[in-house]
């Protein structure tokens, strides 16, 4: 079982940048699916982008398509949202999850889940 800690969140400018980061603990890192979800106030959970454990196949969401990059390193247990032009649309607490199994992509149903991390953009 794989345990995960978000970290990076902050407040930004709308039109700037920022990274969350998310440690694995437990678990053999490589052998999971990673994603990043946000929820918004009153809104649903989205997926906003996942890797495949090899780190050679990626999904974004359309809202985020050429701003954000997802990328994995699997030697430091780590995975990384580079979050660019950011939008106040983008305020939300991003999540960061794992999955099991073969398949993968934002249908899929995730199995372990981090707290999440505050990004608030201000416009």
């Amino acid at each position: 079982q794989v345990q995960l800690v978000e970290s990076g969140g902050g407040l930004v400018q709308a039109g700037g940048s920022l990274r969350v980061s998310c440690v694995a603990s437990g678990g053999t890192f490589s052998s999971y699916h990673m994603g990043w979800f946000r929820q918004a106030p009153g809104k649903e959970r989205e997926s906003v982008a996942i890797i495949s454990r090899s780190g050679g196949g990626t999904y974004y969401a359309e809202p985020v398509k050429g701003r954000f990059t997802i990328s994995r390193d699997n030697a430091k247990k780590t995975v990384f949202l580079q979050m660019d032009s950011l939008k106040s649309e983008d305020t939300a607490v991003y999540y960061c999850a794992a999955r099991e199994g073969a398949n993968w992509g934002a249908k899929y149903e995730y199995h372990y889940w981090g707290q999440g991390t505050q990004v608030t953009v201000s416009s």
